[in-house]
């Protein structure tokens, strides 16, 4: 049976191209439409729905006001929010998150891109994502992957190819798009080490490292946005480590979930940018469009670099671009979590960085997971070393770095 869709938008023109696009797909059909909040508001109370799509700038109800009198009147429904990439509209977007949206998705800007391919597959792909479909959970949260190449290709057939599920020992391919080496970085020389097998499960819950030289780095993607706001905000202002923090989001949006991330929580967070320098109890963001790396200065502190190389399957900013150039710092130990998400980004860059450094890694739950596709792949890799659901998330963090 297809899942039943309604669509939420003042436009008509915009209400046309959704519809177009989702009854295409044979797993779902737009069984009503609604110009504005009020609209809207009543259709959700008399019928059932498996998701909406909701606009935000709208007459008479708009819908964060719609989102606010659902959660006041505990009417529950999946939402996905349709946004512009505006500065404005970015902020307007993590309000909505904090008010029940489980995501959103860039809103095209005319008919000509909502009818492209691009977004095509973004909404598609967003839709039975959150609606737990399992289907295309291996492709990335952004753009299709081919079996080819880890790098977006332009190739239509094999972005019609799904596939359904990750494989227990996943395939490790080489990234085809070599990041460019920052400036002012100490020379090494360092022979690739031998494969080893992937790690086994079963192992501590607790770090056996004792160090104060321990740093986090973080991926996420479908669904990030409101799962950090259950993670980032639990850590103590005193958190014995940096954090560097990958979600896969579009140049525009990184910013305002940074700001917003800040105000609500002790530690302190922000989009990183060129030569940052980590400090423990600070989070830093990957803007949108940029591949995060942690370089190691030649007084032996820990930098950001931002690299411009290539989209990796579609991703730009890469979780694997972020552990790969984990390899060469100085630190005793990397607690790598990996949240919600499509995809299995992340599984490549933690399995390299395990063959050279000491790390601990912590995977949520299918249970809490917007999207089970990045952590099921770390778990089925044997990447694992404790399984939690979101709300023990920071707790777990810290448990393993300390507070100072």
């Amino acid at each position: 049976m297809k899942k039943k869709i309604m669509v939420v938008d003042d436009s008509a023109l915009m209400r046309r191209a959704f519809c177009d696009i989702i009854n295409k797909d044979e797993f779902f059909e737009v069984v009503d439409q609604a110009k504005d909040g009020v609209e809207a508001y009543e259709k959700i109370k008399s019928n059932k729905f498996d998701a909406v799509i909701l606009d935000i700038n709208m007459p008479r109800m708009n819908g964060l006001e719609l989102l606010k009198k659902l959660q006041n009147e505990k009417i529950n429904v999946v939402i996905v929010v349709a946004s512009t990439i505006t500065k404005a509209g970015s902020k307007e977007t993590f309000e909505a998150l904090s008010l029940g949206a489980v995501d959103f998705i860039t809103k095209p800007e005319n008919i000509i891109e909502a009818k492209g391919s691009a977004f095509t597959y973004d909404i598609l792909g967003m839709l039975k994502a959150v609606l737990k479909l399992d289907i295309d959970t291996s492709a990335n949260a952004n753009k299709p992957q081919t079996n080819k190449t880890q790098e977006s290709q332009k190739s239509t057939e094999a972005e019609k190819k799904p596939q359904t599920e990750f494989k227990k020992t996943p395939e490790v391919k080489p990234v085809e798009a070599k990041p460019s080496k920052p400036l002012n970085v100490e020379e090494k020389i360092t022979p690739t080490p031998a494969p080893t097998p992937l790690k086994p499960t079963g192992t501590p819950k607790v770090s056996p490292i004792k160090s104060d030289n321990k740093l986090i780095a973080l991926a996420c993607s479908t669904g990030g946005p409101k799962s950090l706001q259950e993670v980032i905000p639990f850590l103590p202002k005193g958190m014995n480590a940096p954090m560097v923090l990958v979600q896969h989001m579009p140049s525009g949006f990184t910013k305002s979930l940074a700001e917003r991330l800040d105000e609500i929580s002790k530690v302190s967070v922000k989009e990183a940018e060129e030569g940052d320098v980590l400090e423990k109890g600070h989070v830093y963001v990957a803007p949108g469009g940029k591949h995060l790396m942690v370089v190691k200065k030649p007084s032996g502190e820990h930098m950001i670099h931002l690299d411009n190389s290539p989209a990796i399957g579609g991703l730009k900013p890469c979780a694997d671009i972020m552990y790969d150039s984990l390899i060469e710092s100085s630190y005793d130990e990397i607690v790598c979590v990996v949240l919600t998400g499509m995809g299995q980004d992340g599984t490549k860059g933690i399995n390299d960085l395990s063959r050279s450094k000491k790390i601990f890694t912590i995977s949520q739950d299918e249970a809490s997971c917007v999207v089970y596709g990045m952590p099921r792949a770390i778990k089925n890799a044997g990447l694992s070393d404790i399984v939690v659901p979101l709300k023990e998330v920071a707790s777990t963090i810290i448990t393993n770095v300390g507070v100072r």
